[in-house]
């Protein structure tokens, strides 16, 4: 079974498909597969369709939501809906779990990824880790169940960990990229990232370290300058003090700026 929520919901066994086409199953089917195998709460599952203001026939209705789920799965995986019951879609006290194979779901490859990139880097191998990172990165199809809305607070919180999680990896798989020296190929990575994430220091600091590697010192600079009117005049506050000292070192073209080739771990940024 081929299970995808890092982008579009998908839940495939060759060409069957087990994703309702109406919003609320979607809803609960994406619940548990965030849960992965943990037991979802009947009350999460509720708040997640309807809120703080569940119908008096909410508890049977998600019964009714959880049997079609049941269901579609049966016709995918080609077994009785009594064998879902027992092994895959389960009733658990208090509320339902989702068990599948471990590597079925992409966030499982996902995180294998990153857990490798992350020993990759502890170990001092930055050229195996940057491609773990990327290849985690490439699993992604989209912002996490893009096609699942609008999310109910249950589903936001998941969301939110996998959105930060690869918020997070990018700027690993960046930093990584700088210090083995590919500051050009990053250009236009951050270029994009920069705009998406319009106050976030770290990838604004990669973009004007890579700009200043290339020779573009004066659009490095430019890159703080925008920044900082945007932080002063929607926040009311400057810069931090480690992306001032990046600034400056750029306006000294401080030599501990520049990448040297043969030692790619130790590129420096100015702290």
């Amino acid at each position: 079974m081929d299970v995808s929520v890092l982008g579009p919901l998908t839940l495939r066994q060759g060409d069957q498909s087990a994703v309702p086409s109406a919003m609320k199953p979607r809803k609960v089917l994406s619940l548990l597969l965030l849960h992965d195998g943990r037991m979802v709460p009947v009350q999460s599952l509720m708040a997640e369709l309807w809120g703080e203001g569940p119908p008096r026939t909410g508890l049977t209705t998600l019964q009714t939501y959880v049997l079609h789920l049941r269901k579609l799965l049966a016709q995918a995986l080609g077994v009785p809906p009594a064998a879902v019951a027992r092994d895959v879609l389960q009733t658990r006290p208090g509320g339902y779990a989702l068990v599948l194979r471990y590597g079925q779901l992409d966030v499982h490859r996902y995180r294998d990824l990153v857990a490798a990139g992350e020993h990759a880097l502890e170990v001092g191998d930055e050229r195996a880790a940057e491609a773990a990172f990327r290849r985690a990165l490439s699993i992604w199809q989209g912002p996490a169940l893009v096609d699942v809305t609008p999310h109910g607070r249950p589903l936001q919180a998941e969301v939110a960990r996998l959105e930060q999680s690869r918020l997070t990896v990018t700027e690993r798989s960046i930093e990584t990229r700088l210090r083995l020296g590919g500051h050009q190929e990053a250009l236009s990575d951050l270029a994009s990232l920069v705009v998406e994430h319009r106050f976030h220091e770290g990838m604004h600091g990669q973009y004007m370290l890579a700009l200043h590697r290339s020779g573009q010192r004066t659009r490095a600079l430019a890159v703080y300058q925008r920044l900082r009117l945007a932080m002063t005049e929607e926040l009311g506050l400057e810069p931090s003090a480690k992306l001032q000292r990046l600034q400056q070192a750029v306006l000294a073209s401080d030599p501990r700026l520049d990448y040297e080739a043969g030692a790619p771990g130790r590129g420096p940024v100015v702290a």
